[in-house]
């Protein structure tokens, strides 16, 4: 195997549990809160309704100098209005375009907006000119689009504007206390205008964040739901598995009773024959019988006590002695014809807390799994050792390797790339390892000369050991062993 074929492991840190989640999002602080341009754009809203006071303003102006007012100068009246609707036709174009016309000319505006107004009056009723009011529409408009400060500065030059009108007419008194009136009354205007605006931004500011904030809640839900699901899906696979692997143990004790009847039986005959006054080659075949029939109590017994129901107790298991069980029963299975595992543990292995039985089950898996890749006259390779902090279990078959494609999903439930089996046994030993052991089980190597499982456990005492590498090839299980 090509070292650029391997696969690089992701090995956790010692003494952590793999894939802990990370720590809550929490949508309410400082970085959280900030407001996004994107998301929330004041100056648009604003030209939004910019755009409608303008043609208010028209509309209402066009009415007044045609059918409420004198009629004097109703000619220059409706050119000022024609012109004033011209502007509204382009603020109109430019804001349906999400754009703002005229907008880094802001106090330009201002200053046209006062001569209009101003010119509006002046042909009309002078001072008592209904347009008058139209000095309050420029600074809400002036107010709603640009700063305080801008509005302010708008106010002097409509100010300006007003002033210039009453000192066009002959002054009385009144006049006097009608400019003074209508000063203080735009002041207030833009004050109040000002205090509005800077509340509805302020509000449309925290509403954007709340919705910002309620979106992030609302994704965060969805994930949270669908790892439920996922939790959902992956408890009901487990199930799944372990009813059939009660019902299989069922099966097993029924098997077992019902043959160890008649092996017992035909046990005790064999005994009662041993005794006769038999010549040597016929008790010679009755020894052979008995052996035989001893090696079928011992495949009966090793199936019981496999498929008994498991105990949940954790205990010091030596994982050495744990592979040795698992290749116990793996010697019985159907594909073991012509192949071989060999074994490379290191020496002085510290002893794993754990259920005994769930490692069992782990390992028969994956050895199961390399037997069905690895053709008859190949070899499973099965090593222990110690690196990091962690005890490392390697499992390598040299069969076809896995397709790439399929490798980031050999490990969910159902999954599987062979044409029989559940496609549950790699979920299951992912399950104990990081669940119930806080360990690793990955495809650490696949390529077309085959691929290694490694199972990575920890445990204090492995922790306080420095490197420990695989011993040689300490053991040989030859295919006429396992047959």
């Amino acid at each position: 195997m090509s070292a650029q074929d391997a696969l690089s492991p992701s090995i956790p840190t010692p003494g952590t549990r793999p894939d802990s989640p990370r720590a809550p999002f929490n949508p309410l602080t400082p970085q959280n809160l900030a407001l996004r341009d994107q998301e929330f754009n004041w100056d648009l809203a604003a030209e939004s309704i910019t755009v409608r006071i303008r043609w208010f303003g028209v509309l209402v102006g066009f009415v007044l100098v045609n059918f409420v007012g004198s009629g004097e100068n109703q000619f220059i009246l409706n050119a000022i209005l024609t012109l004033g609707a011209i502007y509204a036709i382009v603020d109109t174009w430019y804001s349906l375009r999400g754009l703002v016309f005229l907008d880094a000319a802001p106090l330009l505006i201002s200053m046209m907006e006062a001569v209009f107004i101003g010119l509006l009056c002046y042909f009309d009723e002078g001072l008592l000119s209904p347009f008058r009011f139209y000095y309050f529409l420029s600074l809400l408009v002036c107010a709603l689009r640009h700063p305080a400060w801008m509005t302010y500065i708008s106010l002097l030059f409509h100010t300006a504007s007003y002033a210039a009108l009453t000192f066009s007419v002959t002054l009385t008194n009144e006049r006097m206390l009608a400019l003074v009136f209508m000063l203080v009354l735009m002041l207030w205007v833009t004050w109040a205008t000002v205090s509005l605006s800077d509340l509805l931004m302020r509000a449309g500011r925290r509403l954007a964040m709340l919705n910002d904030v309620l979106r992030q809640n609302q994704g965060e839900l969805e994930q949270r739901i669908n790892e439920r699901t996922r939790q959902l899906q992956e408890s009901q696979a487990m199930l799944v598995q372990h009813e059939k692997q009660a019902a299989f143990g069922l099966l097993a004790a029924g098997i077992a009773h019902e043959v160890g009847n008649p092996l017992a039986a035909i046990s005790s005959l064999v005994q009662l024959l041993n005794r006769r006054d038999i010549d040597a080659h016929t008790r010679e075949k009755l020894h052979l019988v008995d052996d035989q029939l001893r090696r079928i109590q011992r495949t009966l017994r090793e199936l019981v006590d496999f498929s008994r129901p498991a105990t949940n107790v954790e205990t010091n298991c030596d994982i050495h002695e744990v592979l040795g069980a698992a290749l116990s029963i793996a010697k019985y299975y159907k594909r073991k014809k012509g192949k071989r595992i060999v074994t490379a543990f290191a020496e002085n292995i510290p002893r794993v807390r754990a259920v005994r039985d769930q490692l069992v089950q782990v390992f028969l898996n994956l050895i199961l799994n390399a037997l069905d890749a690895t053709e008859e006259g190949g070899q499973i390779h099965i090593s222990t050792s110690i690196a990091d902090g962690w005890l490392r279990i390697d499992i390598r078959d040299d069969g076809h390797g896995i397709e790439p494609a399929a490798r980031s999903r050999i490990f969910q439930p159902y999954f599987t790339t062979k044409s029989t089996g559940t496609g549950l046994g790699l979920f299951v030993c992912r399950n104990i390892i990081e669940q119930q052991l806080y360990g690793r089980i990955e495809l650490t190597a696949s390529s077309s000369s085959g691929s290694t499982f490694t199972v990575f456990l920890t445990s204090d005492a492995i922790q306080s050991i420095g490197q420990r590498p695989a011993g040689i090839e300490v053991g040989e299980l030859p295919a006429e062993e396992l047959a």
